[in-house]
């Protein structure tokens, strides 16, 4: 096992939309992106994107982890590992969105992300395709940001 800094384009599309359905939306912020993975047996099975937003403040579009590998506590080391590194390019706070409700909610929220604020409709309006959970269509957008 390895974790590691990588072009986002080292990354398999297949496995950006384990975290992300939407392929136009992954094109726009894979560029520029710091790419964190995580690779068993020289395949990357889990991958982190992040992008500066401001001078001092980081965004983390996408943790995506293999299904096959999901549940094992990958996807919380890697981004351990993503937050460390992003530690040392003098980020102090990182943010990322959620739906608003879920798994990924209460997953960030233990890992210390706080809420910050609520994009009205942004599932509805950047996705084609309506995400559910649980039965539940996502329509709102949570910001969270974990100050480092």
């Amino acid at each position: 096992m390895k974790f590691s800094e990588v072009s986002g384009y080292d990354v398999p599309i297949s496995l950006l939309l384990e975290a992300d359905p939407c392929e136009q939306s992954i094109r726009k912020y894979r560029d520029d992106s710091w790419c964190f993975v995580y690779e068993e047996r020289g395949q990357v099975v889990a991958a982190c994107l992040a992008k500066l937003t401001s001078q001092s403040t980081a965004q983390v579009f996408n943790i995506s982890v293999e299904p096959d590998y999901q549940k094992q506590g990958i996807g919380s080391e890697l981004l351990s590992f993503a937050l460390q590194q992003i530690r040392t390019k003098n980020v102090t706070r990182i943010e990322l969105g959620t739906g608003s409700f879920g798994y990924q909610l209460s997953y960030y929220q233990q890992l210390g992300f706080r809420v910050d604020s609520v994009v009205k409709n942004h599932f509805l309006t950047h996705y084609r395709e309506a995400i559910f959970e649980n039965g539940i269509q996502h329509k709102d957008m949570l910001m969270l940001y974990l100050d480092l």
